[in-house]
């Protein structure tokens, strides 16, 4: 029962945050100067009754609350609205998810493994030459921005040594989509890594680790049945989350890759003042983020009886 009303009173807060980080980016975005409509002519003079036309079909000759209230109505349905050619933005959407799905599974699955061994080698060789090395290489990563690293990956790994795709999904899954995840997975190593050794150092100087040992049960199952147990429950919170958050974060490597994925389209609306597809594009991800927040708050709960009971 305690825990069916926790989770009624995240689903409540989701629902105010939803709302309100909605409201902000549609005031943003309608609120950025200039005229999408023009822009969309190009050279051509559209006669006003055109312009007046579209205003009405778009609502943008409404009130900005109006715009907002029959934007949220619309969701209920599933609709996310018309782009400035007349298309669904959620079909505009579906074309382009694959891409951005496989990317960010990819992404997301070569930091699990490299975050996890690199964070296990650091915890058991903790204070040691390796532990320190590893700690300023994988920081190292972290510092530098995205565009650099990814850049500098694609000349070097795609132009000098011609190991993998430069751009495009032409060689399809996985060569196409290895050297933009490495990029992705190498940023996010440090994070994960040090969460992992925090966590197993906790877990190697704790009580019941001792327990066992004196035991005589062997180290290898101490550590790979006891230990890593334990450690991997904020692990796991921490990679859940990030998994939301590089479904909708590849903006800038679709971008640098030349990825057809959701974070591109984004760029192209933004570029384009494309303010519908802008909305419906970050309302799709506030989604994702949201969703994947409250999976990741049931299944800590469940593996941390804690939780449940708090």
């Amino acid at each position: 029962m305690r825990m069916t009303v926790g989770v009624l009173q995240r689903v409540a807060g989701f629902a105010l945050v939803f709302i309100g980080v909605t409201f902000i980016i549609y005031l943003a975005v309608f609120s950025l100067p200039g005229d999408a409509i023009r822009a969309l002519a190009g050279d051509r003079q559209l006669p006003q009754s055109v312009i007046d036309a579209i205003n009405a079909k778009y609502l943008l000759d409404q009130p900005l609350w109006v715009q907002y209230t029959n934007y949220l109505g619309n969701l209920l349905t599933g609709d996310l609205g018309l782009d400035l050619t007349g298309r669904p933005v959620a079909d505009k959407l579906a074309d382009r998810w694959p891409v951005t799905i496989t990317l960010a599974l990819t992404a997301w699955t070569l930091q699990v493994i490299l975050g996890l061994a690199v964070g296990i080698v650091s915890a058991l060789k903790k204070g040691t030459v390796i532990d320190k090395g590893l700690l300023v290489i994988t920081i190292g990563l972290s510092c530098i921005p995205v565009f650099v690293f990814g850049i500098t990956a694609q000349i070097i790994f795609g132009v000098r040594l011609d190991w993998l795709p430069v751009a495009g999904i032409r060689e399809g899954w996985p060569l196409s989509y290895l050297l933009p995840s490495l990029v992705i997975a190498a940023i996010g190593l440090a994070s994960v890594s040090r969460l992992v050794r925090g966590s197993m150092i906790e877990n190697l100087e704790a009580d019941y680790v001792r327990t066992a040992r004196a035991k005589g049960i062997g180290e290898g199952r101490v550590i790979g049945l006891h230990v890593m147990r334990n450690s991997l429950i904020p692990t796991a919170t921490f990679l859940a989350t990030d998994l939301g958050f590089l479904l909708g974060g590849t903006v800038v490597i679709e971008g640098i890759f030349n990825l057809p994925g959701v974070g591109n389209l984004l760029f192209t609306a933004i570029r384009d003042h494309e303010a519908a597809m802008v909305v419906g594009i970050s309302t799709a991800l506030i989604l994702i983020f949201l969703i994947t927040s409250l999976l990741v708050d049931a299944i800590h709960a469940l593996l941390d009886p804690r939780i449940r009971r708090a």
